[in-house]
């Protein structure tokens, strides 16, 4: 489904058409690592999960760049062994799919340069082509272009149904200050993402988004309309 002119989302990607780019964003690679060493125990299955999806993907799109749009990683200070692991396997797998892998720095990846080192990987606060700047969205960057397309957030919304609940990650598409913004969901399976129909938004680039047209990613992608709407 077409979100902007010459912008389609593919699942939980954004595709660029006329540049042949593939984004994607909010991986936390090592989630499950993480919440073993808080007691909790998660079965590692998430990096052969999001190379599954993105396979299909790729499939779809044949693209000649690919985009991670922040938080690669999941630890802040420090690089966990299934995060060097995940991470290197990850972007190997992408250098087979694309001719270039651009790493778009989020507020998670803070010691992201040593593994992004070893496969001689660039690590940018931003990425601009044509009228579209790519940012990840912990912190508002000064553009020119007209059209910004964000991560961080990991937009969801909560549907019942005759008592049953469930959450679906979902698109956002606004404005902020004249521009137009896209806000992208999480990629990764574990983290279903903030309920933005109640939860208190972290982005600077939302402060209301009320306006906002909603995009449910499901078997496919459904326009739900605004938030205004779904909220009454």
């Amino acid at each position: 489904m077409e979100i902007s002119q010459e912008i389609e989302i593919v699942d939980l990607a954004l595709w660029i058409k006329k540049e042949q780019i593939l984004i994607i964003g909010d991986l936390h690679l090592g989630y499950e690592e993480y919440m073993q060493k808080k007691g909790i125990f998660l079965p590692k299955f998430q990096i052969q999960e999001i190379t599954k999806r993105l396979q299909k993907i790729i499939q779809k799109t044949k693209p000649q760049i690919i985009i991670i749009n922040g938080d690669l990683k999941h630890e802040f200070g420090k690089v966990l062994s299934q995060e060097w692991e995940d991470v290197l396997q990850l972007i190997d797998f992408l250098t087979k799919n694309s001719k270039e892998i651009i790493l778009i720095k989020g507020n998670h990846d803070k010691i992201l340069g040593p593994i992004a080192l070893k496969r001689n990987i660039k690590v940018l606060e931003k990425y601009e082509v044509d009228n579209i700047l790519i940012v990840h969205g912990d912190k508002t960057i000064p553009t020119t272009k007209k059209r910004v397309v964000i991560g961080h957030e990991h937009p969801a919304i909560v549907l019942k149904d005759h008592g049953k609940v469930e959450k679906f990650k979902c698109f956002l598409k606004g404005k902020y200050k004249q521009k137009e913004l896209i806000v992208m969901p999480s990629f990764n399976p574990l983290l279903e993402g903030t309920d933005i129909l109640k939860e208190k938004l972290l982005s600077p680039y939302l402060k209301d988004v009320s306006k906002f047209q909603v995009f449910v990613v499901g078997e496919e992608i459904f326009n739900f309309g605004t938030v205004r709407e779904l909220r009454q």
